[in-house]
């Protein structure tokens, strides 16, 4: 028994050297491959298992002996029974299957690390040189690395494409290094074929994009015929030249570059074709074309000081040419009213309250200017109505503007330049749009203003007055209501309402009479009479209804609570539709044009401006005097 345990024993340590030595020999193997990860993992096997068979079988070895020894004692001095003999044996056996285990697990942690670090080193980018004879399009790569293969490839193909015209020059994007890319992946990460070509296939779309960033660089538009600035000694705009376009032919360059890849011409110099391109609009079209598209006429007050307020104001405005696209700002035009450029003091509306404002009046020329606006077919951008109703427009067609405050604006939202003529004489403000028609031949746009109600009277107001007699009261003004607007787009096709959608709706505030009284029971002296720029207690409309002189409107925390807080109702039109943060002090939520009320118009034919050819003109109603 005791020999059999020491042959099992025996067969252990030698099959554990075995697969030691197999173990190590393939350690070698893999470090003589480049693979220092797994020779690393080799190495620590090897060593484990010789070092640790052999102490096992010398202690198996030493085990047996002692037992040997043990039974040749026991029989010269005294015979072990049976069960000691079998207690023996059992442990015998028991120490071989440990020692067995210790050498099966030893393998399975060296194979596992082996196997580990192999898959490891699979999944990595292969910087060792490739053995197998392989060739690029005739260029050879065995024997390198995968950078020095690309390397090789690449100097081989540069990538130097240009497209040209005149003295441009354009560098095309690197199309093909994504394609070395994936050719470099199947040979180093796959079994590698002998011969491999560069592949120019599925760049059509790049090669699209290329030509249009050529075309984004290169392209331009050509210029209409079209007015270009004012002469303000003949009174006349001044026209330039249309000019040639532009455009590069894009659908020849992406093929021309397609072609030259399919040739592997990775520097080639493509020379693009681009077109002439021809306005629309020559000089003399224009000249034949432009015309007066659009007219408002406002009647003013006799009060001088306002009137040359209005005067100045439209000599700023007339002659402003906007290109397409360009927007109008009325405070930018027109700029700060002092009285260093002539303005004087007027009649304007400050918090609500009537007092004399530098540049009082000039409220008037935005109005007016912007009904001619609406009715030409032009965008407003910008407006905002008076705290109170004006006269000299429909209440809902006004436009308040303020240095530092409102403002009137429009962009021209037309294909050609447009003009501004305005005017003033005789009483009689007046804007003209000269351009080439914007609307549809046979449309009209126009704006409808409708009271919607009254919101009522206001508490009277009691002034002193030392000159009455006491006890005595007398009216300074009887005051008005306040007043809810709604203003219609109104648009004719041939002279048949095709749409009369509601653009936008305001409400005004009212007037509170004005009561004098003398409560001291004594009389002042009467003093003299006022000039003509003092409002006139007798006649309380005269001045209140025209609007704020410079437009100034209220503070929202002094709004009519009857003010509207939304405009959901208003779409949005060619008037400008709703206006952004509009307050609750007779703000418009929206825009609208020219009015469509009751009109007054003066003795005579209405003339338009030279060379226009039509009859678009609109007279508002005479102020109340």
């Amino acid at each position: 028994m005791n020999k059999q345990m020491r042959y099992d024993d025996d067969k252990i340590y030698n099959s554990g050297r075995s697969r030691a030595r197999g173990n190590h020999s393939r350690g070698r193997a893999g470090s003589s491959a480049g693979s220092s990860v797994r020779g690393g993992g080799a190495s620590r096997s090897g060593p484990s298992s010789r070092n640790g068979a052999p102490s096992r079988n010398r202690a198996s070895s030493g085990h047996g002996s002692s037992g040997y020894g043990a039974r040749r004692g026991g029989s010269k001095k005294h015979k072990k029974s049976g069960g000691e003999f079998k207690t023996i044996a059992m442990g015998g056996v028991l120490l071989i299957a440990a020692v067995a285990t210790i050498v099966f697990l030893s393998k399975g942690i060296t194979g596992g690390i082996s196997e580990t670090e192999s898959e490891t080193e699979t999944t990595m980018v292969p910087t060792t040189e490739l053995q197998k004879e392989v060739t690029v399009d005739n260029i050879p790569i065995t024997g390198m690395s995968r950078n020095e293969a690309r390397d090789a490839i690449l100097k081989n193909y540069p990538w130097d494409m240009k497209v040209t015209w005149q003295e441009e020059v354009y560098q095309v994007a690197d199309l093909m290094g994504g394609k070395v890319d994936a050719l470099l992946d199947e040979v180093y990460l796959g079994e590698p074929k002998e011969h491999y070509t560069l592949d120019t296939s599925g760049l059509e779309e790049a090669a699209k994009a290329e030509a249009a960033n050529v075309a984004a660089k290169w392209d331009k538009a050509p210029k209409n015929g079209a007015i270009s600035s004012y002469d303000k000694d003949t009174d006349k705009f001044l026209f330039t030249g249309a000019e040639q376009g532009q455009a590069v032919n894009q659908d020849k360059l992406a093929q021309d570059i397609t072609e030259a890849l399919g040739r592997k011409e990775f520097d080639a110099v493509i020379v693009a074709v681009v077109d002439t391109v021809e306005p629309e609009v020559s000089e003399a079209t224009a000249r034949e074309k432009y015309k007066t598209i659009s007219t408002c006429i406002t009647k003013t007050t006799s009060n001088s000081k306002r009137n040359t307020n209005i005067k100045l104001a439209a000599q700023a405005i007339n002659g402003t040419v906007l290109q397409p696209g360009e927007e109008f700002s009325f405070n930018k035009t027109v700029g700060q009213r002092t009285e260093a450029k002539g303005y004087k003091g007027a009649a304007a509306y400050n918090n609500g309250e009537v007092v004399e404002e530098i540049g009082g009046g000039v409220c008037q020329v935005s109005s007016t200017l912007y009904n001619a606006v609406l009715r030409a077919g032009l965008k407003t951008t910008k407006r905002q109505s008076h705290t109170y109703e004006p006269s000299y427009v429909d209440p809902g067609s006004d436009a308040t503007v303020s240095w530092n405050g409102p403002d009137y604006k429009f962009v021209n939202n037309s294909d050609t330049a447009i003009g501004i003529r305005a005017s003033y004489a005789d009483q009689t403000m007046t804007v003209s749009i000269y351009g080439m028609p914007i609307l549809e031949e046979g449309v009209t746009y126009s704006l409808k203003c409708s009271k919607i109600k009254d919101t009522g009277e206001l508490p009277p107001v009691i002034e002193e007055d030392p000159t009455l007699q006491p006890g005595e009261e007398k009216v300074k003004s009887k005051g008005s209501q306040g007043s809810q607007w709604e203003a219609r787009l109104v648009i004719k096709k041939d002279g048949e309402i095709i749409s009369q959608e509601v653009d936008h709706t305001v409400t005004y505030k009212g007037h509170a009479p004005v009561i004098l009284k003398n409560t001291s029971g004594t009389v002042a002296p009467t003093e003299s009479l006022p000039d003509e720029s003092t409002i006139n207690p007798n006649e309380p409309l005269t001045i209140a209804p025209e609007g704020a002189g410079d437009g100034f409107t209220q503070p929202a925390e002094s709004a009519s609570s009857n003010a509207p807080t939304s405009s959901s109702a208003s779409p949005q039109g060619p008037g400008g539709g709703q206006a952004p943060g509009g307050n609750a002090v007779g703000e418009a939520p929206g825009a609208g044009g020219a009015p469509t009320g009751p009109q007054t118009v003066p003795a005579g034919p209405v003339e338009p401006s030279p060379g226009d050819g039509s009859n678009n003109a609109f007279v508002a109603p005479i102020p109340i005097n």
